[in-house]
């Protein structure tokens, strides 16, 4: 129901309700869910609001098309070093499995975890330990597979030899990813963010992207022209172009056909920067203007090179866990990706509570933030058993759409998880996507990946950079996460213990740059004498960790589906488990004589 209908009147000092009964408070009670007036106004629809059918399809596919960006570019980026570089049906079915992955995880973040309409995706920081991890000298990719005329795709040497690859990531992340279920539903997550504050996650996020340069600049070398110019229209897109509105035709009952003004350059401007480089490139190759031979410089700029795949590739297919074979596990992976899912649960804190001002939620309490990490664990858990090579965590892109639509209902993040589940069985989608020009995916990484190096050194904002204590510890830390990776990288001969599974656990550690500057960060920090206020933690605190439990106690929105919580497991057992609902039962409230009876919703 909308805004509208629900309320009668609202003033500078209440609101009339439909009974016509006056409240004078400044918040506004929306489908159970008490809110301030000012988030009420501001939103279109709260998260608990029902949108129609119509435009929550539309809304979840822009939803989808806002995190297609980064969900592509992780497995164009992994099949590289994975020995996949020419296997383009492969690398079709690596994006069509991400997808449909991304889209079980949203469903189970939103249905069963933190229940705010937050979008499961691909992470970048489980990227960086995993190349590492395949920097080992036993995973290098032979010679024969960089080139194309040697590599034949149905040769069971070569499925064997990137299928190897595939399933050492698998396992690595379904271990790692135990270990993040066991720190959100028990909740640890709270434990361990007491010891952890803005120096401590400024290097290890902006060593995320930084780590990644190199893999950036060989896809953007492919043809520098191509590449700027997708970097210039994301930037100009996203920048100079964002409050520039757009005609578009609409209908609507009320005004019926008529044109309405959008933000589209706002919306998407990741995904109009590739698809405006992607038909340059396909008219630069129609007129020949790119070179034939493979070995002349600016080819991987054609179209052409994988016309092929479009063909080849099945219509339908249906991702299953271990479709690559049993995963493998190593003590080296499995330290390395751990890195990673410390970092990504702490970026995920961050955005639940981002997701809940800009959605117009109360702040989240403990327990869903517990739940929110625990089901992030399970759809780790889940990505490493279906071989996406990678992991899931929240998106922080979809987060901001958020701010811009106005329309914070997580039925339309339900409906972009069903969305992404369907895309990821039509295997003919990954075919498109995976012949998107190399030079192109370079411009849009460069873009992607500085935007995530400055969101780490952002963090600097709650830190006194006045105090040379703070300047040595991020200034350090930042250089030793780039430093020492490089020099093991450079002799990977140089750790002797006598022990080879000991030796690839600390090659595979210092090698992963986020690793390396956060633990000098984490140490320093915890270590060399400064205050709160100076290391930056009272204010980063007070802005993630605002005590949202009063408000949230009032509010449904945070309550489990299907009466879990309030007309079933509703037994006093349930305030000693850390991931479920504090708020009582609606027949205790009624019993306690309180009028406002909250609804329940399925969802």
């Amino acid at each position: 129901m909308s805004p509208e209908k629900e309320l009668n009147g609202l003033d500078n000092y209440g609101y009339i309700d439909v009974d016509g009964n006056t409240h004078h408070t400044n918040t506004l009670k929306k489908n159970g869910n008490r809110v301030p007036k000012e988030k009420a106004n501001k939103m279109l629809y709260l998260v608990t609001d029902r949108p129609p059918w119509y435009l929550c399809i539309l809304l979840g596919t822009q939803h989808y098309l806002t995190a297609v960006g980064g969900i592509i570019a992780i497995p164009l980026l992994l099949s590289r070093e994975i020995c996949l570089q020419h296997d383009y049906i492969t690398q079709s079915q690596l994006i069509s499995t991400i997808f449909f992955v991304s889209g079980i995880c949203t469903l189970l973040q939103v249905l069963f975890g933190v229940r705010l309409p937050i979008i499961q995706g691909g992470t970048f920081a489980f990227l960086t330990p995993t190349l590492a991890m395949l920097s080992l000298p036993k995973f290098k990719c032979p010679e024969w597979t960089f080139n194309k005329t040697m590599v034949n795709t149905s040769d069971p040497i070569f499925i064997e030899v990137w299928q190897t690859r595939l399933r050492e990531i698998q396992g690595a992340i379904m271990v790692a990813a135990c270990f993040q279920i066991v720190v959100g539903f028990s909740g640890l997550i709270g434990l361990l963010m007491r010891f952890i504050g803005p120096l401590t996650i400024a290097p290890t996020i902006s060593l995320i992207g930084l780590a990644l340069f190199d893999s950036a600049g060989n896809d953007a070398g492919a043809h520098w022209g191509i590449s700027g110019m997708t970097t210039s229209l994301i930037v100009i897109f996203s920048q100079y172009l964002r409050d520039v509105p757009v005609p578009l035709p609409a209908y609507s009952r009320s005004k019926k056909c008529h044109i309405n003004w959008m933000n589209i350059f706002q919306m998407f401007p990741v995904l109009l920067g590739i698809v405006v480089s992607w038909i340059i490139c396909f008219l630069l190759t129609q007129f020949n203007v790119f070179p034939g031979d493979p070995n002349v410089y600016g080819y991987y700029a054609r179209t052409d090179i994988k016309s092929d795949v479009i063909i080849r590739a099945s219509w339908f297919r249906f991702p299953y866990p271990g479709q690559w074979g049993l995963p493998t596990v190593s003590l080296a992976g499995t330290f390395g990706i751990l890195a990673g899912v410390i970092s990504s649960m702490i970026e995920s804190v961050g955005d639940y509570h981002a997701c809940a001002r800009l959605c117009g939620a109360p702040l989240p309490p403990k327990d869903a933030i517990n739940r929110g990490i625990g089901i992030e664990g399970i759809g780790c858990l889940v990505a490493g058993a279906w071989g996406t090579g990678n992991g899931t965590t929240s998106y922080s892109e979809n987060v901001g759409a958020l701010g811009i639509t106005k329309v914070g209902s997580r039925i339309v993040i339900l409906t972009s998880g069903l969305l992404m589940i369907c895309m990821g069985m039509f295997v003919k989608v990954g075919a498109i996507f995976s012949t998107i020009p190399q030079p192109v995916i370079g411009g849009m990484l460069m873009v992607m990946f500085g935007v995530i190096t400055a969101a780490g050194i952002s963090n600097l904002q709650f830190v006194d950079m006045n105090s040379s204590r703070n300047v040595v510890i991020f200034g350090f830390s930042l250089f030793a996460g780039m430093v020492i990776p490089n020099w093991v990288n450079k002799h990977p001969d140089s750790i002797q213990t006598g022990v080879l599974p000991v030796d690839q656990v600390i090659q595979v550690l210092l090698t992963t740059n986020m690793f390396v500057g956060g633990f000098w960060g984490f140490f320093l920090d915890n270590t060399i004498p400064g205050t709160e206020k100076e290391r930056g933690i009272v204010s980063w605190k007070q802005t993630l960790f605002d005590d949202g439990d009063k408000v949230a106690s009032e509010s449904d929105c945070y309550n489990l589906p299907f009466g879990i919580g309030t007309r079933c497991c509703t037994g006093a057992w349930r305030r000693y488990i850390p991931f479920c609902p504090n708020t009582k039962p609606h027949h205790e409230e009624r019993m306690e004589g309180n009028t406002e009876v909250h609804k329940e919703t399925p969802f």
